[in-house]
């Protein structure tokens, strides 16, 4: 069985800034500036303590020329904050944005690229939350939180600057007291909330998927009676991530403690800086800057306490974005690409219509049970071949193996004499077709769904195609033509007209291989014969590969090959 990477439901949260940096790199520039702009807000604000400081020695004093320049002094500052401040968020917002919209983009590209096995190996409702609510919680992070995070590490920094030019003694005792108390916090609040938030993210993506498996079979759920089980495991999912989320505001529970240190050490402040000036160590305007800065510094501790959470939840929402490009990052083919000549998008270019062999075929879902076991078939180009079996005997998991949607664990696969895994994307298909037993669609036209192939065809050439199929009358029947709006085309069309609409993409692209799986299955006999009749009047010279049941269709296939479990019993 061929190894595929899982993401992780609770990812690693260190150096998840490292790991994002590559992703933040090509804004470093407009960083810079924010960083900077910010920096210069922030140390406007630190020095109001030492001005007001500065105004107090004055009044003491009776200097009232030195009151009137800190007055002046103060002014200024609080202009320059309100600039400064302001330029920065508009800088930092604007630089978080496009690294968020870049992310969102590159997020939806590698998983629009995923192989197809991974993308089933994962529940729907745990990629969406990655790609969708998480990065959205990044997003108002950026927009809301980010700016107040790094003034607050400013502000810190620069404020202990200040009080080591003024006061380097009694800074010493605001470090003694506060900093081991204030760093005991942080490490108890950390070591509760790394695994308490990555829990409840990781519980939020299990209820999204059970909600999203309801809407997917609501009428299964509906018609057989199984809407109390589900509700039972909904609520027990749900009740998980209620504990989850209980978990993680107990951790910052924790953080209040800080503000027991803050009193503590105002305290000390007043006591240590009270009997210094007594001494005439320092001068009463020394106290008021430290304790007004320190008041300040408390603020910004309380303010971080605050965006403590939401940076949590950031961090966590950010490591389980990068586990998922990490994990569906390209990697080297496993197979080494045979020498040709190359189409300009890194693989070889392919014959329009050539043979597709399968040698040697093995592949498993599960360790130890192959459900496909050393198969070899040639289909040579122009014919046209029936795929049948019981169900479970592997027919669909062939159609994927052929068609490139999965990489079988040995053996190979090769049209016009090259490797698929040495195709790139577009070749690939470009030459073969999977239509599956369920058609996809997306909300919007028939002539919307039927544009869903490369190229974006007018609507001319659609039209031409519908004609050439013999499906004109079907389109027609409809309210507006290839203008009628399907919605999601699930709930008004039939199982044969999705097929219909399958059919009519892999005309527009004519492929040289096209597989279609259970094409004619479940449908009505109408449906079932305008099917097969558009099926007959496609290309003569075009591969067609059938997965069927009906006996009629099978018949009006000129060779058969037949599976039971993982063997090739014959073929005809």
């Amino acid at each position: 069985m061929a190894e595929h990477q899982r993401l992780t439901a609770t990812p690693d949260q260190r150096r998840v800034l490292r790991r994002a940096w590559p992703h933040m790199r090509p804004e470093r520039r407009g960083i810079t500036l924010a960083l900077l702009a910010g920096a210069a807000a922030t140390a406007t604000t630190v020095a109001v303590p030492a001005v007001i400081g500065a105004g107090v020695d004055q009044i003491l004093a009776r200097d009232r020329s030195g009151l009137f320049t800190a007055v002046a002094a103060l002014t200024v500052l609080a202009l320059l904050r309100l600039i400064l401040f302001r330029q920065s968020e508009l800088l930092l917002i604007a630089v978080g944005e496009r690294v968020v919209r870049a992310l969102r983009e590159l997020a939806v590209t590698r998983l629009s690229r995923a192989p197809l096995r991974f993308l089933e190996a994962h529940p729907s409702g745990d990629l969406l939350r990655r790609t969708t609510t998480e990065i959205a919680d990044l997003a108002n992070f950026v927009r809301s939180q980010l700016p107040d995070v790094l003034t607050v590490a400013a502000y810190l920094l620069f404020t202990t600057v200040l009080l080591l030019t003024y006061s380097p003694l009694l800074t010493l005792a605001l470090a003694l007291v506060f900093v081991p108390a204030i760093v005991c916090v942080l490490r108890l609040f950390k070591k509760a909330a790394n695994p308490a938030f990555a829990a409840e993210a990781a519980a939020a993506g299990t209820v999204a998927t059970t909600y999203r498996e309801l809407v997917q079979s609501r009428e299964m759920l509906q018609t057989g009676g199984g809407i109390g089980f589900w509700r039972e495991r909904f609520l027990a999912d749900n009740e998980r991530r209620y504990r989850a989320a209980r978990r993680s505001q107990r951790s910052l529970f924790l953080i209040s403690l800080a503000r027991i240190v803050q009193s503590l050490t105002t305290a000390v402040l007043l006591l240590a800086g009270g009997w210094l000036a007594a001494r005439g160590s320092i001068s009463v305007g020394t106290v008021v800057v430290f304790i007004l800065a320190t008041r300040q510094l408390f603020d910004s501790a309380a303010q971080a306490s605050n965006l403590v959470g939401q940076v949590q939840i950031s961090l966590v929402g950010l490591a389980r974005l990068l586990d998922l490009l990490s994990t569906t990052a390209p990697r080297a083919e496993i197979h080494a690409p045979r020498p040709a000549a190359d189409d300009g998008q890194g693989g070889p270019v392919t014959a329009e219509r050539g043979v597709l062999e399968i040698e040697d075929l093995r592949y498993s879902y599960v360790a130890g049970t192959e459900v496909l076991g050393g198969l070899s078939v040639r289909v040579e180009p122009g014919e046209r071949v029936g795929l049948v079996g019981p169900t479970g005997s592997g027919k669909t998991t062939l159609a994927k193996l052929m068609t490139g949607l999965y990489a079988p664990d040995s053996g190979t696969v090769r049209y016009d004499g090259h490797d698929l895994a040495a195709l790139a994307p577009a070749e690939l298909r470009r030459r073969i077709v999977l239509i599956p037993q369920r058609v996809h669609m997306i909300e919007g036209t028939l002539l919307d769904n039927l544009r869903l192939v490369p190229g974006d065809p007018e609507e001319q050439s659609i039209a031409e195609a519908v004609e050439r199929l013999g499906i004109a009358d079907w389109i027609r029947s409809l309210d507006e033509g290839l203008h009628t709006d399907l919605g999601r085309g699930t709930g008004r069309l039939s199982a044969g007209e999705l097929q219909l609409i399958g059919l009519v993409r892999a005309a527009l692209l004519d492929p040289a291989v096209l597989v279609l799986d259970e094409a004619t299955a479940d449908i009505d006999p109408e449906t079932a014969r305008t099917l097969e009749t558009a099926i007959d009047t496609l290309r003569a010279d075009r591969t067609l590969i059938v997965i069927a049941h009906r006996e009629a269709t099978i018949k009006r296939l000129p060779r058969t090959i037949r599976l039971d479990g993982s063997a090739l019993l014959a073929h005809n």
